[in-house]
């Protein structure tokens, strides 16, 4: 892969099913060292996505690049370089943690030396040292998901897929998970795919994000940008301490109504005017308590474009 070269690029990536159309003319592209969500409801084709960036599925037609690579073409030498966290993670139960990463990297031919250091800084990095040589079957879902980040590790991936990775985790382990996303990003430089349909988790760790639906990236960039191009205008919520504060709001050019609902203002303007509310109150002496930009939280936007649209189960 060279140095300039996205990690992930999808271009008119298609896959039927007969008449069922999974995955419809994807484009899509994941840069070095991102973290990169593509979210969308059950049912809306990520896992299928997945499957042929891996290999493991061939495309009816458009073409995907991993690390420069063709999965359809090159499946075997992809996953040497992708490391992999299904949505269901299966090990050996009468195993210890470290045995079952032995066993991978037995599959991935490491040499035992090599393996055994992987295996330990993989171990150290999920912070399942103390755990390593307990039996799989006593491990609880959190552990599970962390010795599945450990197993994708021990490739040394130059990118690494993960499909809903902290579905059925209570909320200390999803708070777990998502810290170790975010480390292995910032010391590892390691390109993330993160699939999921749980947007206000994603939100938190993702540079970019792409919104899946029915087989289609219908908007994609980062939170902020999102709720422009899915609406345009801005709804925002103002809390303020001051005098003449409706006269300040209203002064703003872009501000097309102000409404008062408690001790907040809301103002539904033509663009996000934050910045210029905030001055504008400030002019007056008001001291501004709270400044929200509706529809910049991804689950709103999530919600205003496909409300009511989820499904049971992922293609």
């Amino acid at each position: 892969m060279t140095v300039d070269a996205p990690a992930i690029r999808a271009q008119g990536l298609t896959k039927r099913y007969g008449d069922l159309v999974a995955v419809d003319h994807l484009d899509l592209e994941v840069a070095r060292g991102e973290i990169f969500g593509l979210l969308g409801p059950n049912g809306a084709g990520k896992t299928t996505t997945i499957l042929m960036l891996l290999g493991l599925s061939e495309p009816t037609s458009g073409e995907a690049r991993v690390v420069g690579l063709d999965p359809a073409r090159q499946p075997l030498e992809v996953k040497r370089r992708v490391g992999y966290l299904p949505d269901s993670v299966g090990f050996y139960e009468n195993l210890t943690g470290r045995e079952n990463l032995r066993y991978t990297a037995d599959l991935n031919a490491i040499a035992r030396d090599e393996a055994e250091r992987r295996i330990g800084d993989a171990l150290t990095q999920v912070g399942l040292t103390g755990a390593a040589d307990d039996r799989v079957g006593t491990y609880s879902r959190g552990m599970r998901q962390r010795l599945g980040i450990a197993d994708a590790l021990i490739k040394h991936p130059d990118v690494l897929i993960l499909d809903e990775p902290t579905i059925a985790l209570d909320p200390e382990g999803v708070r777990e998970t998502l810290d170790l996303v975010r480390r292995l990003q910032r010391e590892q430089g390691v390109a993330i795919l993160l699939s999921s349909h749980l947007l206000h988790q994603v939100q938190e760790v993702c540079d970019r994000v792409a919104i899946f639906v029915s087989g289609k990236v219908v908007a994609s960039g980062r939170v902020t940008d999102l709720a422009a191009q899915l609406g345009g205008r801005a709804t925002i919520e103002v809390g303020a301490i001051g005098t003449e504060i409706e006269a300040a709001l209203r002064s703003v050019p872009g501000v097309e109504r102000v409404t008062a609902s408690d001790d907040l203002w809301t103002v539904e303007a033509r663009s996000d005017v934050r910045a210029e509310l905030s001055r504008a109150l400030a002019a007056r002496g008001a001291v501004v308590t709270h400044l929200r930009l509706r529809g910049a939280e991804l689950d709103d936007v999530y919600r205003r474009y496909f409300g009511g649209r989820d499904g049971d189960g992922d293609a």
